[in-house]
C-alpha cells in the first residue's frame, strides 16, 4: 500500500455519507411543502388557494425529485460500499 486510505470491507464511504446527509432533508422539505400545500386548501383548478401554497407547491416540485433521485443514489451506493472488498 502506498499510504492510501483504504475504508474496510462493508464500512460506508465518506462520499456515500455526504450524499445521505444533504439528499434526506432536501427530501423531508420538499414533503413538508407539500403538506403544507394540502393543509392550507390544497390544489383548485387554478392552483393553490394561498399566496405561501404557491411558494410551498414551487419548493415542493423542485425538492421532492431532486431529493428523491439523490436519495436513490445514496442508497445505491451505500448497498455497494456493503459489497466491496477492497
Amino acid at each position: 500500500m502506498s499510504g492510501s486510505f483504504q475504508p474496510a470491507a462493508g464500512r460506508m464511504r465518506k462520499d456515500t455519507r455526504a450524499i445521505l446527509r444533504v439528499a434526506a432533508p432536501i427530501w423531508l422539505v420538499g414533503m413538508a411543502c407539500w403538506l403544507f400545500v394540502a393543509l392550507s386548501g390544497g390544489l383548485t383548478k387554478h392552483g393553490p388557494t394561498t399566496p405561501a401554497g404557491w411558494i410551498c407547491l414551487m419548493v415542493g416540485l423542485g425538492c421532492v425529485p431532486t431529493g428523491s433521485l439523490f436519495l436513490l443514489l445514496g442508497i445505491g451506493k451505500y448497498f455497494e460500499d456493503r459489497k466491496r472488498v477492497s
